[in-house]
């Protein structure tokens, strides 16, 4: 397993789920990443945290995203035969444009008090992440 960041646009709308005994929720969701020779790669994304999991529904279908989790590789086969890279990842941070609008925001606000900006200083949950 590796600890990784990787970004990238959400493949539909992630969906939240329930453990078989019905005790604890999770969000599922398939990110596409950009390979270097031109073609997509997918990962399968799963996470368990409440920040992670609020983070991943307020997004659609389509919608730029940076993961940063633990990641596992494997392969499958097609249809066809031919064997692929399986990604899935456990994210455990999620980062989004409307953070990273809200950071920059934060920033130039605390420029013109001369102000230092904390990291986590946030007050929206999602932005604890």
């Amino acid at each position: 397993m590796l600890e990784t960041l990787a970004s990238g646009k959400l493949y539909g709308k992630p969906q939240e789920r329930a453990s078989r005994d019905g005790a604890r929720t999770f969000v599922t969701a398939k990110l596409r990443c950009s390979g270097g020779d031109g073609e997509s790669l997918f990962v399968g994304v799963v996470a368990f945290s409440d920040t992670a999991k609020a983070a991943l529904l307020a997004l659609d279908d389509g919608e730029p995203v940076a993961l940063a989790g633990t990641l596992r590789a494997g392969v499958w086969t097609a249809a066809n035969g031919e064997s692929r890279a399986a990604l899935d990842m456990v994210a455990h941070s999620v980062l989004t444009a409307y953070h990273v609008q809200r950071r920059r925001k934060a920033v130039q606000a605390s420029e013109r008090r001369d102000e230092p900006v904390l990291a986590g200083g946030f007050d929206d949950p999602i932005d604890a992440i």
